[in-house]
């Protein structure tokens, strides 16, 4: 239902809440208006309010007092926003990464014989181990010791774009 006499901006969705919006839940709030009259003010879902007023309620005095405080709201919701998302196995590997450079400098190796040397004689636990393509990716982001001239492969294959020939007619 489209108003052209609303004077709200749609809520976005996927769109997170921003300090001036948290500034906006303190004040309503300690004025004592509900999650729905908030959720009115700022376009978007009481349930948000909800959850927006538990993540940055702090104990005050002796903890008897709790208050909501947009600061630790922000605090809070920054650190989630650091602490999301998946996590590279590069550091977490890095005993078997050193293992393949090892192999690839000292033995010759390739990559993928690094890998399946390691998988087939059990020297690291399969949790441990990173597949062929991973340890390629590192190489070209420049994460490993082997860089991209040192693959023989890499360097014979012609990576330039082939533009498709216009036809005379």
């Amino acid at each position: 239902m489209d108003h052209s006499y609303s004077n709200t901006k749609p809520h976005q969705k996927g769109k997170h809440l921003s300090k001036d919006d948290r500034i906006t839940i303190q004040v309503m709030h300690s004025i004592g208006c509900s999650n729905r009259a908030i959720a009115r003010e700022l376009n978007c879902s009481p349930s948000t309010i909800g959850y927006e007023l538990k993540r940055g309620t702090v104990s005050l005095y002796t903890g008897n007092v709790k208050r909501y405080k947009a600061a630790k709201g922000q605090m809070t919701y920054e650190r989630h926003r650091r602490e999301c998302g998946r996590k590279s196995l590069f550091l977490r590997r890095s005993k078997f990464i050193n293992y393949v450079s090892h192999c690839f400098h000292k033995r010759g190796w390739s990559l993928d014989a690094c890998v399946g040397y390691a998988l087939a004689e059990g020297i690291f636990p399969k949790d441990q181990v990173v597949s062929t393509k991973t340890l390629y990716n590192y190489v070209d982001l420049g994460l490993m010791e082997i860089k991209n001239i040192d693959l023989p492969e890499k360097v014979k294959r012609n990576t330039k774009a082939r533009r498709a020939r216009a036809n005379k007619r």
